[in-house]
């Protein structure tokens, strides 16, 4: 049986991508260990397939925590026995890359984002060098790897000349309550961080002729309930916070309409094709969003969005409350979601992960 420990920064409750990926491998013959972060507001770890553990760290962020968290992270590893190493991210790969040399093992890269490419990492020119410094020293030196895009694993094959795998962060398939939505609120669910589009989608709430529910947390939160006061939409906005993805997934399937209008800066965000764009499908939800290259492929397959070319106050409004007004249209997307989701689910993406895993051990 082959081990793997898995690294990421993160309180493990809320990964519903690394609960996907460590549960297939540890129910297809694999010995998985996920490495995350304990806060001061983190929940007790429900029962897994797989073995969890969560360092505690004195430091909350900044260049302190990320300095202090690899320094554990490290020294945690080193004594552990295993097969390979997997870093999840930027933010543990030196680590990673440390263990592997040590012991010899084999190490992989989930990018589950071009972490230089954020937002608040490219609106900061020195924070930026700093971890352009770590990708350009360590990326290259990981033969194996996968992202989440096709657009992502071009960038870093451009970069880099690594050859990257695709692996989408689909959701499990599972059965949906099919009744319609009582009320016709929108939902937007995932990280509150910056590029997030919540500059133009808050002002915008005020011509919608919906309720937003937001279920998420993030560095944008303050910033966010700033911006909902400043316009006056404590009564059209409702922020729920960081929820469990049980409880999420009952909010999800009640919801009318499914919301994302992800910025251009940072080109992060442009390439990518996050978890909630497959969430709102799987959920049933039509969906508004942004006429990106990810988004723009899978929409002609499958016709599961309404695709805006800017985001504007006034042209997310329009969008959004033409699919409210719109029963046609609206139905029209539903089905396509209920069909696509046939297609794109967990249990057809994971077949990927285990021929990769495969891969890595046979050579």
């Amino acid at each position: 049986m082959k081990t793997i420990y898995f690294t990421v920064t993160n309180d493990l409750t809320y990964d519903q991508r690394m609960q996907r990926i460590c549960t297939t491998l540890a129910e297809n013959g694999y010995a998985i260990t996920l490495v995350g972060r304990k806060l001061r507001t983190s929940h007790s770890l429900e029962a897994a397939k797989y073995r969890q553990k969560r360092l505690s760290c004195w430091f909350a962020k900044g260049k302190l925590f990320y300095a202090e968290y690899n320094f554990r992270l490290f020294f945690y590893l080193l004594i552990k026995k295993m097969d390979a190493i997997c870093a999840v991210d930027l933010d543990t790969i030196l680590p990673c890359l440390l263990i592997s040399r040590w012991k010899k093992i084999a190490r992989i890269y989930d990018a589950h984002e071009l972490f230089t490419e954020l937002k608040e990492v490219v609106t900061r020119p020195g924070v930026q060098k700093a971890w352009l410094g770590i990708e350009r020293k360590a990326v290259p030196r990981f033969k194996w790897g996968y992202t989440v895009s096709g657009g992502i694993a071009e960038e870093f094959n451009r970069r880099y000349g690594v050859q990257y795998k695709t692996i989408r962060n689909i959701p499990l398939l599972k059965p949906l309550h099919t009744q319609a939505a009582t009320e016709k609120f929108m939902l937007y669910q995932g990280a509150v961080n910056e590029a997030r589009g919540f500059e133009y989608l808050v002002p915008a709430m005020k011509w919608i002729n919906s309720k937003l529910v937001i279920c998420g947390d993030g560095n944008f939160m303050f910033r966010l309930k700033q911006l909902i006061r400043d316009h006056q939409l404590e009564n059209k906005i409702e922020l729920k916070g960081m929820l469990p993805p049980g409880e999420l997934w009952e909010i999800a399937q009640q919801a009318y309409i499914g919301i994302a209008v992800p910025e251009k800066e940072g080109l992060n965000q442009y390439l990518a094709l996050p978890n909630k764009f497959f969430d709102y499908i799987h959920a049933g939800l039509p969906q508004v969003t942004t006429n990106y290259p990810e988004y723009e492929k899978i929409n002609k397959q499958f016709e599961v969005a309404v695709l805006i070319d800017n985001i504007a106050p006034q042209r997310i409004a329009a969008a959004v409350n033409n699919l409210l007004a719109n029963d046609v249209l609206y139905k029209k997307l539903r089905e396509n979601c209920l069909k696509a989701r046939e297609e794109m689910n967990w249990q057809q993406e994971e077949k990927r992960l285990l021929a990769f895993y495969q891969t890595v051990f046979e050579s």
